[in-house]
């Protein structure tokens, strides 16, 4: 593995945690965004992570320093892959946007850039073509909070050279993934496949007042022992995320997903809450009521 400049574009909820990850484990950051309102949100995010990677990864403050010195902040895409070995994509999970990105991605990067797609849904095949090189093209999808739920799922399109897939596996375990490779395309990934059916069901239940949030997390959690149930998971997640895939889902005619859409919309976008990563969310944070001794009683 050749890897050593890695530019991240996107520097959201899920890029801000690749970049700080990458750059924890030594590989030099370059983080990409389109405005500088974006790229000043970034460090916020990245000023937090100094007190997360010391209570859960047990860093030091010379390990936590030493990240930050790898990081560099762009607006300008050109300057930001000028020698990128790797682009990790993070942008919002649109058809529309990641297009629009990867085709002025394509005339900046050098060619020996490998181009990855942090996207949850889509597939490889939906773009490779508009890359530019669909051999050097794949998808690297992280779960959230990547320091603690480590893995990352490596899947390629038919054109996929076998040895940017290796690299892309071997450069997941060097910034200290479990890689999970996918061998053939799947929406969803391996993850995805089984938790969206989770949390889309979850949704409906909330939206057609079968039951509340905390009635439906209570019920997954004492009915299976997991520590969150899927609201608390929606948090984390990010109100936006869960948003426009049941907008994408409306727009192809799916009735349920419209609902979905128009109560997130209404009941948390708009009114400004955005999950764990501001505070408000199905729950409030710090000290959501989940995480009360008394919240399965």
């Amino acid at each position: 593995m050749n890897l050593k400049n890695i530019t991240v574009a996107g520097s959201g909820v899920l890029g801000s945690q690749i970049a700080f990850q990458t750059a924890y484990n030594g590989f030099n950051v370059n983080v990409y965004d389109i405005n500088d309102e974006a790229i000043n949100k970034a460090k916020e995010r990245f000023s937090a992570f100094k007190e997360i990677y010391k209570r859960d990864m047990n860093a030091t403050d010379q390990q936590i320093e030493d990240a930050y010195s790898r990081i560099a902040y762009y607006t300008d895409l050109q300057e930001a892959v000028k020698e990128a070995d790797l682009v990790i994509e993070a942008v919002p999970e649109t058809t529309e946007i990641k297009t629009a990105f990867y085709e002025k991605l394509a005339s900046v990067a050098p060619e020996k850039t490998i181009f990855a797609s942090n996207s949850s849904t889509l597939l490889p095949s939906q773009f490779a073509e508009v890359t530019g090189r669909p051999e050097k093209y794949l998808h690297l999808h992280f779960a959230n909070e990547i320091w603690r739920n480590n893995t990352a799922e490596v899947m390629g399109h038919p054109g996929t050279d076998t040895e940017v897939f290796n690299t892309i596996v071997a450069f997941s375990e060097a910034i200290g993934m479990v890689a999970l490779p996918v061998y053939k395309e799947q929406p969803g990934y391996v993850l995805n496949s089984l938790l969206v059916p989770l949390l889309t069901a979850a949704e409906n239940l909330l939206v057609n007042e079968v039951a509340t949030h905390e009635t439906i997390d209570k019920a997954w959690m004492l009915g299976t022992g997991a520590p969150k149930g899927p609201f608390a998971m929606l948090d984390i997640i990010g109100i936006n995320t869960p948003y426009y895939l049941s907008l994408a889902k409306a727009q192809a005619g799916d009735k349920d997903a419209a609902k979905v859409a128009k109560y997130l919309k209404e009941e948390f976008l708009d009114k400004g809450k955005m999950g764990k990563q501001n505070g408000k969310g199905f729950y409030n944070y710090p000290n959501p009521a989940f995480e009360d001794k008394d919240f399965l009683k």
